[in-house]
């Protein structure tokens, strides 16, 4: 009887510790499919949201900054200084003005951005970045450093040219900057303060085309720069962006990264206030396929044509209303003015059907011209609308006059 009962009792503790065994596997596998599920469903969450985050933008950025180079440029400079010692009255008497004058040369480093263009190596930027160099570094994204060369630049437009060796290398598509919408998205990229040298990666910012279509000449070289129908975006570009490009959500280059409005009162430290302007890449292509194909691009023509703005004073003078337009003032025997037909007192209201309301609209459509070109002017005279054809001659003489 005892023995049974111990035997039963046996039978059942053994019994039950196999349930609680298969109780613990069961709740044991219950745990981990559970925390496998949790797992999943964390993965497919995070998954999501990268996914939201990815939109046009950061997919244009991600193909595009390959292509951004940072361009590191050496300029020889010359400056010509007179010795203390020979600038006296009796030397510069008996042996001329420029009698113990020095020429001393040194080197200027400076910096900028690019973008290549062409899997071949072809890079653009600007000519105030590069157009003078003696030397030009192009840093490519992956670090790599390589000596350019300098295929062509044009000062009027602030285009440049360069080429480095190799092949395969990534680019950037050219767009249409005739189809910009104002509002659109406006992805800058650059060199900004020479960040690039830091990690070769290019910084970006992002903003909006503001407006676009405007004329306006340089303020320190108005009579060698022109820009023509620039593209004006918030996004932010700064001393060093200058020769970046500027996208649109397509991943296409619709303008090249110039000029800035800033309160710096250097260069080195000029900052984004909102007001940046681009080249249009359509002007952009104009300038390379000359340089590329190596046509003339004499820009050394002359008019020989004096005009003022018609403000009170000048309308006074001459007996006429004050009004828009420019007004000749004078103008130089045989010039190209001359050979015109063009007489003072005409007053210049549009070249080659584009407005010229002053003085400034008059060298922008002027400037931006070759040598040899035929610009069709519409002028008033005796109160009435006539056209006249000027052609660019070569300049020859002292003061040819624009």
């Amino acid at each position: 009887m005892t023995k049974t009962v111990f035997a039963l009792f046996l039978i059942g503790f053994i019994n039950l510790s196999c349930s609680q065994d298969s109780n613990r596997e069961l709740y044991t596998n219950s745990n981990e499919k559970l925390a496998y599920n949790q797992a999943n469903l964390l993965e497919q969450t995070n998954n999501d949201i990268a996914n939201s985050r990815q939109n046009a933008i950061t997919k244009t950025i991600q193909q595009a900054s390959p292509a951004i180079v940072g361009i590191n440029v050496t300029e020889i400079k010359q400056v010509v200084y007179q010795d203390p010692f020979f600038n006296d009255p009796f030397f510069r008497r008996f042996f001329g003005k420029n009698y113990g004058s020095r020429v001393q040369e040194y080197k200027v480093q400076g910096l900028g951005s690019g973008f290549i263009i062409s899997p071949d190596g072809y890079i653009l930027t600007n000519h105030h970045v590069a157009g003078n160099a003696s030397k030009v570094v192009v840093t490519t994204t992956d670090g790599k450093r390589y000596d350019a060369d300098i295929i062509g630049s044009d000062m009027v437009s602030d285009v440049a040219l360069l080429k480095i060796k190799g092949n395969n290398f990534p680019y950037l598509k050219l767009g249409n900057s005739d189809d910009i919408l104002i509002g659109e998205w406006a992805i800058a990229f650059g060199n900004p303060f020479g960040l690039f040298d830091l990690n070769s990666k290019p910084t970006v910012t992002v903003g909006v085309i503001s407006n676009v279509g405007i004329n306006f000449l340089h303020p320190d070289e108005p009579q060698n720069r022109v820009y023509r129908n620039m593209i004006q975006t918030d996004a932010a570009i700064s001393s060093g962006n200058s020769g970046g490009p500027l996208l649109n959500a397509l991943g296409e280059v619709i303008g090249m990264n110039t000029i800035i409005y800033s309160t710096a009162n250097s260069q080195q430290g000029s900052g984004s206030i909102g007001i940046g302007f681009s080249i249009p890449i359509n002007r952009v292509k104009k300038i390379v396929d000359l340089l590329k194909s190596k046509s003339n691009m004499d820009r050394d023509f002359w008019t020989g044509i004096d005009v003022r703005n018609i403000d009170k004073d000048i309308a006074n003078y001459l007996g006429i209303q004050e009004r828009d337009g420019v007004v000749v003032f004078g103008f130089q025997s045989n010039s190209p003015a001359d050979k015109a037909g063009i007489k003072p007192g005409d007053i210049i209201i549009a070249i080659d059907g584009q407005p010229v309301n002053k003085i400034d609209d008059f060298q922008i459509f002027i400037g931006d011209s070759f040598v040899g070109d035929t610009k069709q002017l519409t002028i008033i005279r005796d109160n009435k609308e006539i056209k006249k054809s000027l052609v660019l001659d070569k300049y020859v003489g002292k003061n040819r006059g624009r």
